[in-house]
């Protein structure tokens, strides 16, 4: 069955960096597009970023374009997202989001969630 692990979450002081990891099994992790999405405390859902499934296209949302990065490494099953300069409004559960298909839709076409890894910008 489909996997997503997420990890890397933790307490970070504002300016600072973190590289979030997930890793993916029960299905062939090179075919697939994959997604973070975070929710913040009182917040809804908002899609972070997105990489194409041969990771040669990525897309970010406004808030963390610039300060963020995606990635995946198809040899590992691995998705990251590193974000650096980080601040308070990133604190948030991250998670590691499959697509359906190769192409990166920033969610909306998704079909599985990996259980998140909390982020928490604080001094």
């Amino acid at each position: 069955q489909v996997q997503l692990v997420e990890s890397g979450g933790g307490l970070a002081q504002p300016g600072g960096s973190l590289t979030l990891s997930c890793a993916a099994s029960g299905f062939t992790f090179s075919n697939y597009a994959m997604s973070w999405a975070r929710q913040g405390p009182g917040k809804g859902v908002e899609w972070v970023s997105s990489i194409n499934s041969d990771g040669l296209d990525t897309y970010y949302a406004p808030t963390v374009k610039g300060r963020a990065t995606v990635s995946r490494d198809n040899s590992k099953n691995t998705l990251y997202l590193q974000v650096n300069g980080l601040k308070p409004e990133d604190t948030a559960l991250y998670y590691c989001v499959k697509e359906r298909g190769p192409i990166a839709t920033m969610g909306a076409n998704n079909d599985y969630w990996g259980q998140g890894t909390q982020v928490t910008v604080s001094s």
